[in-house]
């Protein structure tokens, strides 16, 4: 596995090395000792997996205490996976990056606790399943509406975006907590509502 330098440095994007021949391929999706010498670290306590039709938009979510880091990967299908910076005291505090995860390319984005994620389907459906840091937690479950314009993410071009309800009623970053302090995994981080 190599990490691929992205805009946002804590943010990586992971390239697994695929061994391919005419029985198919193999690789790693996980190695805890290679990932911790990317600066990956769990432990990982819960797996996720999903399955979205063509345009569906999930996100911006995140949990603003038992923040989680989430290393996600496609399974089957193409999605444009993102994450934000919600980490006052950060110099990218408000960025985002923005990747395409796919069964074909087999990248795996790390998005360190502190972010919000998102993804949006490319292909006819598309399967994804990541790995988190903390378990889920409803009642510190928050939502950035996908379009916020402060925020500014450039979706890929889609006509009729499907969105939940629950994603619709999404906060713009104006309104929304964010993280104060600097985090560390498993670590109960104070909000911050921003003002503007």
């Amino acid at each position: 596995m190599k990490s691929l330098p992205l805009e946002i440095t804590d943010v990586q994007l992971i390239q697994p090395k695929v061994f391919e021949d005419s029985r198919g391929f193999f690789f790693e999706s996980y190695n805890e000792r290679v990932l911790a010498d990317l600066g990956i670290s769990g432990p990982f306590v819960q797996d996720n997996q999903s399955l979205s039709y063509k345009d569906v938009v999930r996100g911006l979510h995140y949990q603003i205490k038992q923040p989680q880091g989430k290393l996600i990967r496609c399974l089957s299908g193409e999605i444009f996976d993102v994450a934000v910076d919600l980490r006052r005291n950060s110099p990218t505090f408000c960025k985002w990056v923005g990747e395409i995860l796919s069964s074909t390319n087999r990248h795996m984005l790390w998005i360190p606790p502190g972010f919000a994620h998102g993804f949006m389907v490319l292909s006819e459906n598309a399967e994804v399943l990541y790995k988190a840091t903390d378990f889920w937690a409803p009642q510190h479950e928050r939502t950035i509406l996908w379009n916020d314009p402060i925020v500014g993410i450039e979706w890929p071009a889609c006509q009729d975006p499907i969105v939940s309800v629950k994603d619709l009623a999404g906060l713009t970053l104006e309104h929304a907590a964010v993280y104060e302090q600097p985090l560390q995994q498993n670590q109960n981080a104070s909000i911050h509502a921003v003002s503007r």
